[in-house]
């Protein structure tokens, strides 16, 4: 198992990862500890540095709100509310939801355009 984890460790820092989750490790009936799943995540700054790894990102079953918006740089995550946030920092963002659910809305979304109103013109 500690071989294991070395090469996850390994694996973890070459490819700019910001989780490594594997559930369940397993023993074959010759004693070798294999994994039988593994969820990665990378780190999106790290995309000029790992192409390889982001093409391989299949968008087929994702929120086409969201493709969008991480196309045009923006940091989008979509809710069941109806009320939108267009919001200049993750932290004012989420005071923001949380003012609203306090008076009983229902935040339409998440969108931090923090930092990139250039981004944000081109998108609108």
């Amino acid at each position: 198992a500690a071989d294991q984890i070395l090469k996850l460790y390994k694996l973890f820092l070459k490819y700019d990862c910001t989780q490594i989750e594997i559930n369940p490790f397993g023993e074959t009936p010759d004693k070798r500890v294999i994994n039988f799943d593994a969820k990665l995540s990378f780190d999106d700054n790290a995309k000029f540095r790992q192409k390889p790894v982001f093409d391989m990102e299949d968008t087929a079953e994702s929120d086409p709100r969201e493709v969008e918006a991480t196309n045009a740089g923006l940091n989008y995550i979509g809710l069941n509310g109806n009320i939108g946030c267009l919001v200049n920092g993750a932290g004012l963002a989420m005071a923001t939801m949380d003012i609203i659910k306090l008076y009983g809305g229902q935040p339409a979304n998440f969108l931090d355009v923090g930092g990139k109103f250039k981004k944000m013109r081109e998108s609108i």
